[in-house]
């Protein structure tokens, strides 16, 4: 018998989107050569039996029933472990779910298409995320920046909100300490809310700048889409955490 037998099947917000009939997609960047989707819109390892991109790494089978080599061409930036998604037994290759998981190339064709899905995520490759140590932080900007036009310019601009934020703070030091965790301090309060990460809204009802002073966490994006879509919670966290809807508000309300 196995050490843990966990039956119980995690969800996650996809499979609650799903199961309320919302459309979703979780776009990556380099995800169609890291998968050895050959005739995805990402693909860039050529015709022929091996990896001709210069830039893709590919990784030797493991011996764990994990293939290795052609097809499967990730670029040398692409990063497995920032695809959560593919994790879950519903997302595996050959399970229905999978056709959630796709190239940011598909994201930038669904946006000039006017076909996006209800709800987007999108996580740009590994030298475009900006993360700090191994990314370029002018050409991550300059991804961003091209993301967000293609969506201004595309023919559902008028009714999506982009939600632009990251998993860690930037720089070397926050001058706001984080708040604690219940009523008196104690070493729980290591494990409580970071340091603040930036977040940024935009979208065309939002007539104005603004600035929201609220206490939000990263699952509040699944909160947001938890009260829009009337899903229920996934966990305690995001059934106890506010939504943006107050911040979307300060960036409707007239000054």
């Amino acid at each position: 018998l196995p050490v843990i037998d966990d039956t119980a099947t995690p969800m996650t917000i996809g499979d609650t989107l799903s199961d309320a009939g919302v459309s979703w997609a979780w776009y990556a960047g380099g995800w169609d050569n890291a998968a050895g989707n050959r005739t995805g819109r990402g693909w860039t390892n050529g015709t022929g039996t091996t990896c001709a991109d210069p830039n893709s790494a590919p990784a030797p089978a493991d011996g764990a029933g994990n293939p290795g080599g052609w097809p499967y061409c990730p670029d040398k930036s692409f990063q497995q472990h920032h695809q959560p998604l593919a994790y879950y037994a519903r997302y595996i290759p050959g399970a229905p779910g999978r056709s959630h998981l796709q190239d940011e190339q598909d994201f930038l064709h669904a946006v000039r298409a006017g076909a996006l899905p209800q709800v987007s995520f999108v996580k740009p490759n590994g030298v475009e995320n900006e993360h700090p140590g191994y990314a370029s932080e002018p050409n991550g900007g300059n991804h961003l920046i091209d993301l967000i036009q293609a969506i201004e310019r595309g023919p559902q601009a008028g009714n999506t909100l982009i939600v632009v934020t990251y998993d860690e703070f930037g720089g070397q030091w926050d001058h706001v300490p984080p708040p604690g965790m219940g009523a008196t301090a104690g070493f729980h309060d290591q494990f409580g809310p970071g340091t603040r990460i930036p977040a940024i809204l935009i979208a065309r009802s939002l007539t104005r700048s603004a600035v929201d002073h609220a206490v939000y966490d990263t699952t509040s994006i699944m909160k947001t889409l938890e009260v829009q879509f009337g899903l229920d919670p996934i966990a305690t966290r995001d059934a106890h955490v506010a939504d943006l809807g107050p911040a979307i508000a300060a960036g409707r309300r007239r000054p």
